[in-house]
C-alpha cells in the first residue's frame, strides 16, 4: 500500500510540473524548433496626397500639376490611385480627366480612397497615391547562428536570403498580402493552349522520314 501511495504521489508531482511547463514554445530567433523562418516580409503602406481645383472637370493647369506630381513620385506598377471628394459628390468629368492622366502611366483608378489627414476643401478633389513597400526587418541575423549548445533549433538567419530577395523583387508588394484574384470566367481555349502546343510540337531532330544508316565502310 505504501508503494502505491508513493507512485501516486510521483504521478501527481509530474502532472503539476507538466502543467507549469511551456507546452507551446514560442517560435523565435533564439529558439526555433520548426522549419519556418522567423523573419518574414513586412509590407508597409505610404499615402501621398495632392489637392486639385476641379469644377466640372480638371483645368489644363491642374492637369499639368498632376502630371508633374506623378513624375516626381515616379508613378508605376503597384501604385494605387484613388480620388477623395470629401463631403461633396463625385464629379464624373473630373474623374475621367484624372483617369486619363493615370492611363498614360498604365494605371487605373481604384474605387475607394484611404483616410487621409485634413478635410478636402469645397470645389477640390484629393488625389491619393498608396504605395506599398516590402522588407524583412532584422535580416541578416547571425545572433544565434550555428549554436553548438542547447536543443536542436533552426538557424536564426534561416530564410533571410530567400525572403529578402522575394521582398526586393516582387513587382507588387500587395501580392504578398492578398495575392491576385483569379478570373471569374474560365476560357477553355486559354487553359488548353499549352497542352495543344505541346502535342503539336515536332520532336527535335525529326524532319521527316527516318534515315537509313549503313555500317559499311563506304
Amino acid at each position: 500500500m505504501t508503494r502505491i501511495k508513493s507512485v501516486f504521489a510521483l504521478v501527481i508531482l509530474g502532472t503539476l510540473a507538466a502543467g507549469c511547463a511551456d507546452m507551446t514554445p514560442e517560435v523565435q530567433a533564439k529558439r526555433n524548433p520548426s522549419l519556418y523562418s522567423v523573419h518574414q516580409p513586412v509590407v508597409q503602406r505610404t499615402d501621398y496626397v495632392i489637392d486639385l481645383y476641379a469644377a466640372g472637370g480638371l483645368p489644363a493647369t491642374e492637369a499639368e500639376r498632376l502630371r508633374a506630381w506623378f513624375e516626381s513620385l515616379q508613378l508605376g506598377y503597384g501604385d494605387r490611385i484613388a480620388l477623395d471628394w470629401g463631403a461633396a459628390y463625385a464629379d464624373p468629368a473630373t474623374r475621367n480627366d484624372v483617369a486619363g492622366v493615370a492611363a498614360d502611366y498604365g494605371l487605373l483608378l481604384t474605387n475607394s480612397a484611404p483616410v487621409t489627414v485634413g478635410a478636402v476643401q469645397s470645389g477640390s478633389v484629393r488625389v491619393v497615391i498608396s504605395r506599398m513597400d516590402a522588407s524583412v526587418p532584422g535580416c541578416p541575423d547571425w545572433a544565434y547562428a550555428n549554436a553548438s549548445s542547447g536543443p536542436i533549433t533552426t538557424d536564426s538567419n534561416f530564410g533571410c536570403a530567400t525572403n529578402s530577395n522575394l521582398a526586393a523583387m516582387v513587382a507588387d508588394p500587395n501580392d504578398l498580402v492578398l495575392g491576385q484574384a483569379g478570373a471569374s470566367a474560365i476560357d477553355p481555349d486559354s487553359s488548353s493552349k499549352a497542352v495543344k502546343a505541346y502535342r503539336n510540337r515536332i520532336p527535335s531532330g525529326y524532319s521527316g522520314e527516318v534515315k537509313s544508316e549503313s555500317t559499311g565502310g563506304k
